[in-house]
C-alpha cells in the first residue's frame, strides 16, 4: 500500500532513547507543493511511484544530490524524491529528537537496542541509502550494487565495527536471539526463509515503528518495507542483536 510512505511534517518516532538524554535533530526545511506530483524513489521519473501530494501541503524538504530534484523526508523514515519546481522551500527547519550518546565507559558495541546510540545509528545510516544503490547478486559496493547480506555486513561493520559472516544464513547464528516480535528494536538484524532454497535466504535492519530496511531484489536496490505485511511476517524466522 502506497499510503505507508505518506510524506509527513514529523518523522515517526526516532527510536525510543530510554533514560538518555535527547537533543534536538534538524530533518530538512518545511516546504510546501506547488502542484500535484509523485514522490519517486529514485531521481527519475521512471523510478517507483512511493505517493502523490496534492497541491498545498506541507511536507519535509532535504537536498537532493541532482539539483532537479527535491528530497522529501517520508513517515517511515525513508526519502523520496519529487521534481525541483513542484515544491517551494520555507525559511523555517524541522526538527525532532535524537538520543545523546551515553557516558564515557559505557560500551554500546554490541548493544542494538532502541535505546542505545549504535541500534539508532546503525538504522540511521541504512536509511541514507534507500532509494540510492542497485541490488546486485553477491555485490558488497554501495556504489555498484550490493546484495542483501553484503548491505547488512557493510552497515554493521562501518558504523559498529562488528564483522559479520557474509551470508544470510550464516548471520543468523551469529548474536542474541530474538524470539517476539513485540521485542524487536532499532539496529536488530532480521532474517528470512526461502522456500525454494529450503534456507534462510534474505535479510534486513529493523528500523522500529513496523519497519525495516533491505537490498531488495523486489525493488532493485536498497528499500524499505513494513514487516507487518503477511508476505514478511508468514516468512521472519530469525531475529538478532
Amino acid at each position: 500500500m502506497l499510503a505507508r510512505f505518506k510524506a509527513a511534517i514529523f518523522l515517526l518516532a526516532p527510536l525510543s532513547a530510554g533514560s538518555l538524554h535527547a537533543e534536538k535533530i534538524v530533518l530538512g526545511k518545511l516546504g510546501q507543493t506547488l502542484k500535484p506530483t509523485f514522490i519517486y524513489s529514485r531521481q527519475t521519473t521512471k523510478s517507483r511511484v512511493y505517493y502523490k501530494l496534492k497541491s498545498y501541503e506541507y511536507v519535509v524538504v532535504r537536498q537532493a544530490p541532482n539539483s532537479n530534484w527535491a528530497g522529501i523526508l517520508l513517515s517511515n523514515g525513508a526519502e523520496g524524491y519529487v521534481p525541483v519546481q513542484t515544491v517551494a522551500t520555507l525559511p523555517y527547519q524541522v526538527t525532532s529528537e535524537k538520543p545523546v550518546a551515553p557516558a564515557p565507559g559505557v560500551s554500546t558495541r554490541m548493544n542494538y537496542g532502541a535505546g542505545s546510540r549504535a541500534g539508532y545509528q546503525v538504522a540511521s545510516r541504512a536509511l541514507e541509502y534507500v532509494g540510492q544503490v542497485q541490488y546486485k547478486w553477491g555485490g558488497e559496493s554501495l556504489t555498484n550494487g550490493i546484495d542483501c547480506s553484503g548491505f547488512v555486513k557493510k552497515m554493521y561493520g562501518q558504523v559498529a565495527g562488528v564483522d559479520l559472516p557474509r551470508t544470510a544464513a550464516e548471520q543468523a547464528l551469529v548474536g542474541m536471539a530474538i524470539t517476539r516480535k513485540e521485542d524487536l528494536q532499532a539496529g536488530d538484524r532480521l532474517y528470512f526463509w526461502d522456500s525454494k532454497r529450503g534456507k534462510i535466504g534474505h535479510t534486513g535492519i529493523y528500523l522500529g515503528n513496523g519497519y525495516f530496511v533491505h537490498s531488495s531484489h523486489g525493488h532493485n536496490g536498497v528499500s524499505t518495507d513494513d514487516l507487518r505485511e503477511n508476505r514478511w511476517s508468514r516468512i521472519l524466522v530469525a531475529a538478532r542483536r
